[in-house]
């Protein structure tokens, strides 16, 4: 993070969020580090990344774009942001980082001997060549079908 450029817009509500980041991130080569919300009053804070020239053109565009939609309480542009305070950017309060997590060790798996493949017994069965499964069907009688007359005008 250290000489990347930071960009903050609050705004009051979620939607106004949304679609300041949609418009920052479409407007300028900028990341999207995530958003945050305050502990009351429904803003909403998103927080962008990137070059200081990226970052002012997607702040301009994200506030246009969360005017129409709601309203802007606050903004700003901090130019290569100092090297100690991305614990503060980076927050665990800021939803949408991606935290790396920690590494496990993965366990050793147990060496397992290899058993002879087992042979499936194949079993032909004989079957007549005769049969037909309509052998098993009782044959039924069946009523013919009484035609009547076709509905709409005769043919000549």
């Amino acid at each position: 993070m250290s000489g990347q450029s930071l960009g903050l817009i609050e705004t009051v509500g979620m939607a106004a969020a949304v679609e300041a980041a949609d418009a920052a991130m479409k407007s300028a080569n900028v990341s999207l580090v995530g958003y945050e919300l305050t502990k009351g009053g429904g803003m909403v804070t998103v927080k962008l990344e990137g070059e200081i020239g990226a970052i002012n053109a997607a702040v301009a565009a994200a506030i246009s774009a969360a005017d129409r939609v709601g309203s802007v309480y606050a903004h700003k542009v901090i130019a290569r942001t100092a090297q100690h305070i991305e614990h503060i950017i980076h927050s665990t309060e800021t939803v949408g980082i991606v935290r790396p997590e920690p590494e496990t060790p993965t366990p050793a798996v147990a060496q397992v001997e290899e058993t002879p493949a087992q042979a499936i017994p194949v079993v032909n069965i004989e079957t007549s060549l005769s049969a037909s499964c309509m052998d098993s069907v009782e044959e039924t009688p069946q009523d013919p079908v009484k035609k009547g007359p076709r509905p709409g005008p005769k043919k000549k």
